[in-house]
């Protein structure tokens, strides 16, 4: 799939998804909302709201209001990408919170994640 064709998806439904996947192993909609405000800096309230707007996700990640300066510290493999090794910014950022959910949906603590470890 294309960047273009992610970046223009409704946030409403792309977003429930993490959550979805993130829930079928036990974590909760509260961490999953944890990690994106980690990495956007957009509060939980925030985030709920654009669920049920018409925002991209392109647009989402975009106006993020303080992405975090700490997300070098994500690595590992999304979707077949090395995280580390996506040059695009945006695209990064996209595949970032995917591996944010990857980590909770495997048991690793919120805190843990977070911290980088």
């Amino acid at each position: 799939m294309e960047n273009s064709k992610i970046y223009n998806m409704p946030f409403g439904k792309v977003y429930p998804l993490l959550i979805a996947k993130a829930e079928k192993k036990g974590r909760t909609r509260t961490e999953v909302l944890c990690v994106t405000s980690w990495l956007t800096g957009y509060t939980a309230g925030e985030i709920e709201s654009f669920i049920l707007s018409d925002i991209t996700y392109g647009d989402f990640f975009r106006g993020a209001p303080a992405p975090s300066k700490n997300t070098e510290l994500i690595k590992g493999v999304v979707c077949g990408v090395r995280v580390e090794n996506i040059e695009d910014p945006l695209m990064r950022s996209i595949r970032c919170l995917d591996k944010l959910v990857d980590e909770l949906a495997k048991g690793k603590k919120t805190e843990k994640i977070l911290m980088g470890e």
